[in-house]
């Protein structure tokens, strides 16, 4: 029997999710679940082997065949005079059968990490790497300058490492206010499916990173590595993730902090409070994120949704994903109000 084009795109697709995410039996599993014939799915899986979007591994198992490309950019050279040379030369052709909004926001976190590297790193030496399979699109972007996270610590006289990651979940965050907003890494980690900034044995990430063995992003004794991925099928637009933390007048407003991201540990301290507090003023709403937080301490609690408050009225704190007990203790400092 023969499908629709738009049915078979379906089929394809999810046996290709299907083969990325290690599932076995896959003939089985894609006929019960559209109804079709064993026949008919080895009919795809013989196309996409052909195509060479697939390789087999072993009998009924299979994996999607990723491509790798290299690229060298030296500053001596003149390589980094314009920020989108990284977008031009390593990756523009290579997705230019997909959709427009695909192409912008990866032209936008190109130019952005870039422009980082340029304007920031003192690096000599960039390096991109590109990997595609039919489903994502994988990108690393590795300098050998001062290291991203050092470089805030110094600017902003921080006390370590783990305060200056802190201050880029918030956004806003630059060290040239004069040529920068401070924007790119907020907007960009926001665009991308998954985002991560290595350095100085740090990592800043806004989602459960797995290496996949897609990208080794190694340990470099200096500079930066950031590390972005995005589905080639993507609906997600650069409009709507700006739209999402702005206001009516387009300014950036809105921020999210990820409390998981940032502590090691459930936060206890006054300190630590403190740490999260600094530059909030500078945003209208603050989303709190508690996901994967198993409780507070008072003095964080009391700090940040107390002491805080009466400082900034006009800050908004808008705590979500909270447990239980994380709730109890929310409403217990909110009592001593």
């Amino acid at each position: 029997m023969k499908y629709s084009a738009e049915k078979k795109k379906t089929i394809v697709l999810y046996m290709l999710e299907k083969i990325s995410s290690g599932t076995g039996s896959l003939t089985n599993i894609v006929a019960e679940t559209f109804e079709i014939s064993p026949n008919t799915v080895h009919t795809y899986i013989n196309e996409l082997l052909s195509a060479g979007i697939i390789e087999k591994k072993k009998r009924g198992e299979y994996k999607l065949v990723t491509n790798y490309k290299e690229y060298s950019f030296k500053r001596s050279e003149g390589d980094l005079n314009t920020d989108t040379i990284a977008y031009d030369i390593c990756l523009s052709e290579q997705i230019s059968h997909l959709g427009e909004n695909v192409k912008q926001i990866w032209m936008y976190a190109l130019s952005e990490m870039v422009n980082n590297v340029i304007d920031h790193s003192n690096a000599e030496n960039m390096q991109v790497v590109v990997a595609r399979n039919y489903l994502d699109t994988y990108v690393a972007i590795t300098d050998d300058g001062v290291g991203i996270f050092e470089k805030i610590k110094k600017h902003f006289s921080l006390s370590g490492l783990d305060e200056a990651i802190c201050e880029l979940f918030k956004g806003k965050l630059t060290t040239d206010e004069e040529n920068h907003s401070g924007e790119g890494i907020f907007f960009t980690s926001k665009m991308m499916d998954s985002f991560l900034i290595s350095s100085s044995g740090k990592i800043f990430t806004t989602s459960k990173y797995s290496n996949d063995n897609i990208l080794d992003l190694g340990e470099a004794a200096t500079g930066t590595c950031v590390f972005m991925s995005l589905s080639n099928f993507t609906k997600r637009t650069a409009r709507e993730v700006f739209d999402l933390y702005s206001d009516v007048d387009g300014g950036f407003a809105t921020t999210r902090i990820p409390l998981k991201n940032i502590f090691d540990s459930a936060p206890v301290s006054r300190s630590q409070a403190k740490r999260v507090c600094n530059r909030l003023e500078q945003f209208e709403e603050v989303i709190l994120d508690f996901d994967g937080i198993s409780w507070m301490g008072q003095g964080f609690a009391h700090q940040m949704f107390v002491v805080y408050k009466k400082l900034h009225p006009d800050v908004s704190i808008t705590p979500i994903n909270m447990n239980e007990s994380v709730v109890s203790m929310y409403n217990h400092v909110l009592k001593t109000v």
